[in-house]
């Protein structure tokens, strides 16, 4: 018997630049796996596209908008559409914009820059639950903790509280491993790095996250730093 295809993963993209969204739309349509089923120029446009059905599995959403910026509409468009993720895409190498968004409940962060097969298998981990971000965007997150003091650290991402797991419950690889997140490395790189398998390394992103009660690698990078691991 046949199987059956796959679902698509439906997808918005909201970005006032006519001609970037059209070329973002030929590059994801060239991947079976995707289909692009909304375009909005401004968060007014990309509610009313959230407000048919059905709704998108994730929207890739630019910062500069017209109106109001991606980051602060992020929590109207989680109401609109509870169920669909939300991948900044945007030219913003700012820090506090990353924060922002992060603190609004996006579920990933990238530049415009990243290549395509990067963002297209963004897409799908964002999707399956995991926040992604630029891997130079996540290293200078870490140096935003490490040059502000604690009370003014950004609010959402505050793993290393007082009496929070200890590092100690890493096996010396799983350090190792915490260490290169910090850095910025990906899976890939950190598998180069150590000589071991890209899934190796998977799992034991998993273990590191589950030890140290975390959710994402963001939370494990700004907890090597504020416990001062890097």
């Amino acid at each position: 018997m046949t199987q059956a295809p796959a679902p698509r993963i439906q997808l918005l993209l909201v970005d006032d630049h006519n001609l970037f969204r059209r070329g973002l739309r030929a590059l994801l349509s060239q991947d079976e796996r995707f289909e692009v089923t909304g375009e909005a120029g401004d968060i007014g446009e990309a509610l009313r596209c959230l407000a048919q059905a059905p709704q998108p599995d994730v929207i890739l959403l630019d910062n500069h908008l017209p109106g109001v910026h991606g980051v602060d509409a992020i929590p109207a468009l989680k109401d609109a559409a509870p169920g669909t993720r939300i991948l900044m895409l945007t030219v913003s190498e700012n820090e506090d914009d990353l924060a922002a968004a992060l603190r609004a409940g996006a579920d990933g962060y990238l530049l415009k820059t990243v290549e395509s097969d990067q963002l297209a298998e963004t897409i799908v981990k964002v999707l399956d639950g995991e926040s992604v971000i630029s891997p130079e965007m996540l290293t200078k997150l870490v140096s935003v903790f490490r040059s502000r003091p604690a009370d003014s650290a950004p609010a959402p991402l505050e793993p290393a509280r007082p009496g929070g797991p200890s590092p100690d419950l890493l096996s010396p690889r799983e350090r190792e491993i915490l260490l290169l997140i910090a850095r910025g490395d990906s899976n890939k790189l950190i598998a180069r790095a150590l000589d071991i398998a890209e899934t190796t390394v998977k799992i034991h992103v998993q273990h590191i996250l589950r030890k140290l009660g975390l959710s994402s690698r963001v939370q494990a990078a700004v907890y090597a730093t504020t416990r001062g691991l890097v």
